[in-house]
């Protein structure tokens, strides 16, 4: 392995991968399918640094955050990290957009536990 190696997965990562939510009882797909950035993106980097700014905003005089604006704002980080899904609501797909992935995120912890789990997983993101 050398440099070109190390940011040719870089810019791979950037592509994402295709992640599919397991029902957590069962373990069986759901049908619930997300693309993810890789842990070396350039999305998640960003990501990272904005949550990073967002967390110093929201500190008060004394330096703390608020446990509900910690999470809103772990939420968006991790759902900045989605790039594309495929999805339905009653049958009928949802639009993409980074407030229906915090939607979808916020709708189970285990969502976000997978969606987290992945997202952070390099050998899920190495080769194809």
């Amino acid at each position: 392995m050398d440099l070109s190696d190390i940011l040719a997965d870089a810019q791979d990562q950037d592509r994402g991968r295709e992640f599919e939510l397991a029902d957590p009882v069962t373990g069986k797909p759901t049908g619930i399918k997300l693309r993810i950035a890789g842990p070396d993106s350039a999305t998640q980097n960003r990501a990272r640094l904005r949550l990073s700014d967002d967390l110093a905003e929201a500190a008060d005089p004394d330096g703390r955050v608020p446990a509900d604006a910690r999470e809103r704002l772990r939420l968006e980080c991790l759902a900045a990290c989605v790039l594309g899904w495929e999805i339905e609501e009653d049958g009928k797909p949802i639009p993409f957009s980074q407030a229906n992935v915090v939607r979808l995120l916020k709708s189970a912890a285990w969502v976000q536990a997978q969606v987290d789990d992945f997202a952070s997983n390099r050998s899920a993101f190495r080769g194809r």
